[in-house]
């Protein structure tokens, strides 16, 4: 309860998950049969990086910030949905918004679409679901995520994503998210779900890592940006997604995007950028 997203948006974890997102919500919406989105950890959904919190770190210079200007031309035809959702934040709500994955997830819902932002925060899932009046499609949910995330499963869309950000202040919580993760899958084997997840201590990763590959799903894979790649285990040197039965061009498109925000953001010199399967292809 204690943890608050304001403080760290836009930083460079935000720009690989947001980036990574709307590649997944764009290749939803290559069929025209409805999807369902789910945000088990929503925050407010919309923030103000030159109000306090996020002024007060300025993680974002090192992260959006980095992003003024363009990457490779490769990349920037992949990060052209993510601009254009900044963009179109900005022009609603001033140029220093930046918008959250509540909003980023609302942006790309059509008519037959659906999606629910959850946030157990009370006062941060009151200006959640403010944010959230102006679109179309998208509800907040002020509920904790892992209830959320067992009672909407599987939609009647039969199609969709979860994205699951918790905020990694309990301990063990990225066990129970892997733990969470299968347990939703046996429950709708087809539907697609990332995985957020703070890198420090590489170990407490793979140790994740191995225990979703135990878990016999089919298709995982493991997207990594690190920033520090030799940084010291307690400050945050990374971030990674694990996706499970993700869009079949993602991979390729990782593999695309992620060197490039590497090249950009990394802290002292270009970080690394990691892209394989844990099971399947």
């Amino acid at each position: 309860m204690n943890y608050r997203h304001a403080y760290h948006a836009g930083n460079f974890a935000d720009v690989m998950k947001h980036a990574l997102l709307t590649r997944i919500l764009v290749h939803l919406q290559h069929k025209g049969t409805p999807f369902f989105a789910l945000d088990t950890h929503g925050g407010i959904g919309l923030y103000d990086l030159t109000g306090g919190e996020a002024d007060r770190t300025g993680e974002w210079r090192d992260g959006i910030g980095r992003l003024a200007t363009p990457t490779t031309p490769e990349a920037e035809a992949l990060l052209a949905p993510y601009r254009a959702v900044l963009a179109a934040t900005r022009a609603r709500h001033g140029p220093a918004a930046y918008p959250g994955s509540p909003l980023i997830v609302g942006h790309f819902l059509r008519p037959q679409d659906r999606a629910l932002a959850v946030e157990l925060h009370p006062l941060d899932a009151a200006v959640l679901k403010a944010a959230l009046v102006p679109i179309p499609g998208i509800r907040a949910l002020p509920l904790d995520g892992w209830t959320a995330l067992r009672a909407n499963i599987p939609p009647k869309e039969r199609r969709g994503l979860i994205l699951i950000d918790p905020p990694y202040e309990a301990r063990n919580e990225l066990t129970t998210a892997v733990d969470e993760v299968v347990a939703a899958l046996r429950k709708w084997p087809t539907g697609i779900m990332a995985l957020w997840y703070p890198i420090k201590d590489r170990a407490v990763v793979d140790e994740a890592a191995e225990r979703l590959a135990r878990s016999e799903l089919r298709k995982l894979l493991r997207l990594e940006l690190l920033v520090e790649p030799d940084g010291p285990a307690e400050r945050l040197n990374g971030c990674g997604l694990i996706v499970a039965n993700p869009p079949w061009m993602l991979a390729n498109e990782a593999k695309i995007l992620l060197p490039a925000l590497a090249e950009r953001l990394g802290r002292d010199k270009p970080g690394e950028a990691r892209c394989h399967w844990i099971a399947g292809e």
